[in-house]
């Protein structure tokens, strides 16, 4: 019996997230955690811990970047189509601390042929502590088998 399975797109994404999040050591082994996916987004948490604090005694800006990249990672990935990045840049803003919950929104400002550009933004509560721009480059290559349609907005 060959069925297809239909969903949503957001529906869709969350199903890629899972896909990707299980092999995932590096998020995981931070401590991060999927706080919500949706076709082109995705919002990740991380707090900050006594190993991710550098001699300043501020949350280490590569701790910072990795938590925007992984929010960066998962909505360039919600389309079902295996995507890397292929430039990004950060513009930290104000520090992060020791026990500072880091929350990373990303959202998809434009995605044309094989080319995605994603703005992260990471807060601790509602201040904004750094600004990340991320350019995708899909491959080869799906989450979810082929199967799986999805149902247009």
């Amino acid at each position: 019996m060959n069925v297809k399975a239909t969903l949503s797109p957001d529906d869709l994404a969350r199903a890629c997230a899972a896909a990707m999040w299980k092999d995932d050591d590096a998020s995981q082994g931070l401590g991060m955690e999927i706080v919500d996916v949706r076709c082109g987004e995705a919002t990740l948490a991380m707090t900050v811990q006594p190993h991710m604090v550098n001699g300043q005694r501020i949350a280490h800006g590569g701790f910072i970047f990795l938590l925007a990249d992984s929010a960066f990672a998962f909505a360039c990935n919600s389309h079902n189509q295996r995507a890397v990045a292929a430039q990004c840049d950060i513009t930290f803003i104000k520090p992060a601390r020791l026990g500072d919950k880091l929350l990373a929104s990303a959202r998809e400002i434009s995605r044309s042929g094989r080319s995605g550009i994603y703005d992260v933004r990471v807060t601790v509560g509602d201040t904004v502590i750094a600004e990340f721009r991320g350019h995708s480059r899909t491959i080869a290559g799906t989450w979810l088998p082929a199967k799986i349609d999805t149902k247009q907005k």
